[in-house]
């Protein structure tokens, strides 16, 4: 096979393209497996590009000149390797800038490497960096906080300018990649910022996308705003959340700076990565440098889009699949990234999700797993070889958690459907799926719902994300008629359910002080990805008025680390120590046994009220503790219980026995 002359002689056909590309010939004759991109040294650099189809690379060298002009130095032709272009320059060229210049079918264009590890302003040319001098002091002696268990995890998703942009931060470089590590930050009395996540006791900052992305212009030092989803440069990071977007070596050390303080500071740190599809392909890097390769295509050529924006990468194809995992290691091990969440995770073979979890564990077996157990349209990838929540299983043991749809839709209602309610809020119908949260989706012999996870540690909990209403917005949509105090008391039960259950809980920044997405024209906003700052800051004048629940929020999480009946490492353990006692429409009573895993509380009831109504319960088995009902939680007893307890409405609560 000669891949130049079939590409030439079928450029129009693109089935048989697509047939060629997706071949085992062509994998044993083009597959590379050693590193590609700008490869740094101070006495030389060499440039290597895979692109078979290319009749001629060359790369292009370039000096900045002001902030954003470019000057042309020289280029240098690269060797042809069988479809690795592969060229040397001498001396010392950290702080360069190229692209290569690629000849296909005598179709020339200027592309940005797309293992460029650092970029321009927008993303216009790649840099030539020298990685050591982006270092922080103390880089090396990086100490990742302590992780003995994934369901150890309790994850907390946030924006990286919504955190910090709101006036009433306390924040001085607000909306910035520092602005998350400003210590000591107040507003009026309260924490906000880094103080606030070290006071909410959460285990993990999980970042929207914070690689480099098409729709900002980070120029601009204000009026745009994007959630993210929409890759340009995967292996750089986003210059709007720098000080200096000018500088690609600025960027680089104030991230690494926001990890090791926030490490320092007991939080691990997720990376939200987006490999499932490019912004536009036509001009992707990809597409300039093998056409037709990086996607994957229908029957007919044209772009399958099971992303919903318009493309799907191929994680199946070797290349790409050697491209994602490349840049997950990347990530792991110049960055010390903690975990990564997948967007879309059901477009990735589940091949490329094993082999990624197999890598990551030869480096760290404590880095997180996990992704949205789904697509986001029609896609060509088999249904049986997508990492989708009914795929879990295929997995085995091993940590690649999805997100428990579930669960969400069973606490507050349907997601697509604002005026539909759930358990808590007075929906019927979900009793065996919220069993099956709570046992984190995996068998057990009293849940009759289909159980999809095979341990505990491969599913997320959650009530909210970015995506959708936030969960107080939900409320307000559902429960329309409701006063604020009820949704109030139904916040706190959703919250109660999520970290009470087993698996990994996640928390959708805000929640804890009922987060809403407002507009200017005062109409809540359900998908506020490019609505701006006004509408998805975090607002911290709510943590005031809200402090009840942020402090019942902060107790719950608190429990949850100190109680390991909450988070029990395997679905045996689960299974043998959680028994279900009663389940109606809006009424769960369940009792853990706490001995077989040695925790303090020996005996739990825990109990889960969605009825509006006050519920007397009689108990069994001498005095117990209250330690959490709608109001408190304290683990040394709010009262004693013997014999019965009525149970407020919209409310849980927990009796336990201690050793």
């Amino acid at each position: 096979m000669n891949i130049k002359e079939i590409y030439s002689e079928y450029k129009n056909n693109k089935s048989e393209i697509k047939n060629i590309f997706s071949s085992d010939e062509f994998k044993k004759l083009y597959h590379f497996n050693g590193i590609l991109g700008a490869i740094y040294g101070k006495e030389e650099t060499i440039f290597r590009l895979w692109t078979p189809v290319a009749k001629e690379v060359k790369v292009k060298i370039y000096e900045k000149e002001g902030k954003n002009n470019f000057r042309f130095l020289f280029e240098k032709k690269l060797s042809d390797l069988n479809g690795i272009f592969e060229g040397i320059i001498l001396g010392d060229l950290s702080g360069k800038y190229y692209r290569y210049e690629v000849n296909i079918n005598d179709k020339i264009q200027e592309v940005v490497d797309p293992y460029a590890k650092a970029v321009s302003i927008n993303g216009i040319y790649g840099m030539i960096i020298d990685l050591e001098k982006t270092n922080p002091e103390g880089w090396i002696n990086d100490i990742k906080p302590e992780l003995k268990s994934p369901v150890d995890s309790i994850i907390y998703e946030t924006h990286v300018r919504d955190f910090t942009i709101d006036i009433n931060s306390g924040v001085k470089n607000k909306g910035k990649f520092i602005g998350l590590i400003e210590e000591n930050t107040k507003y009026k009395g309260v924490s906000t910022g880094l103080e606030h996540l070290k006071e909410l006791g959460i285990t993990h900052l999980h970042l929207l996308p914070v690689f480099d992305y098409k729709t900002v212009d980070e120029e601009k030092e204000s009026g745009e705003y994007n959630w993210g989803y929409d890759p340009l440069n995967y292996n750089c990071l986003e210059g709007s959340y720098s000080l200096n977007p000018y500088n690609g070596e600025e960027r680089i050390k104030e991230f690494k700076e926001m990890i090791l303080n926030l490490h320092k500071s007991g939080i691990r740190v997720v990376m939200d990565v987006v490999y499932n599809h490019v912004f536009q392909v036509e001009n992707s890097n990809f597409e300039k440098i093998i056409p037709m390769y990086y996607f994957r295509e229908k029957y007919d050529g044209s772009f399958s889009n099971g992303s919903g924006c318009g493309n799907e990468t191929a994680s199946e194809r070797s290349m790409v699949k050697k491209f994602i995992l490349d840049s997950i290691l990347y990530y792991t091990e110049e960055y010390h990234i903690d975990g990564f969440r997948f967007d879309l995770m059901g477009l990735y073979d589940i091949d490329m999700m094993k082999e990624i979890r197999v890598e990551l564990d030869k480096i760290d077996k404590s880095i997180i797993i996990y992704g949205e157990g789904w697509v986001g349209g029609e896609s060509v990838l088999d249904y049986s070889n997508r990492s989708i929540k009914d795929n879990i299983y295929k997995f085995g043991q091993m940590q690649i958690a999805a997100f428990n749809d579930d669960i969400r839709d069973a606490v507050k209602g349907n997601v697509f459907d604002e005026n539909n309610r759930g358990f808590a809020s007075g929906g019927i119908g979900y009793c065996e799926k919220l069993k099956s949260g709570i046992v984190a989706s995996t068998r057990h012999n009293e849940v009759y719902y289909k159980w999809w996870a095979n341990e505990p540690y491969q599913t997320i909990n959650y009530s909210s994300s970015h995506d959708n209403y936030t969960l107080w917005d939900k409320l307000q949509k559902s429960l329309n008629y409701v006063s604020e105090d009820e949704k109030i008391k139904i916040n706190k039960l959703i919250a109660t359910i999520i970290l009470t259950s087993q698996g990994i809980p996640f928390i959708h920044s805000g929640e804890e002080f009922l987060r809403t997405k407002i507009s200017p024209d005062g109409k809540l906003i359900e998908n506020s990805y490019n609505s701006g700052d006004n509408v998805n800051k975090l607002d911290w004048n709510r943590k005031i008025k809200y402090k009840d629940v942020f402090e019942y929020y902060k107790k719950l999480i608190n429990l949850r680390k100190n109680h390991k009946i909450f988070r029990m490492d395997k679905m045996a353990e689960i299974e043998e120590n959680i028994s279900f006692k009663h389940c109606g429409d809006n009424f769960i009573y369940y009792e853990i046994n706490g001995e077989n895993i040695k925790d303090y509380f020996k005996k739990s009831i825990v109990v889960y009220n969605g009825y509006e109504r006050i519920l007397d319960l009689e108990i069994e088995g001498g005095e117990w503790d209250l330690i959490l009902d709608g109001n408190d939680i304290d683990e040394q007893g709010i009262s004693k219980i013997k014999n019965k307890i009525s149970i407020d409405g919209r409310t849980a609560i927990i009796l336990v026995q201690k050793k």
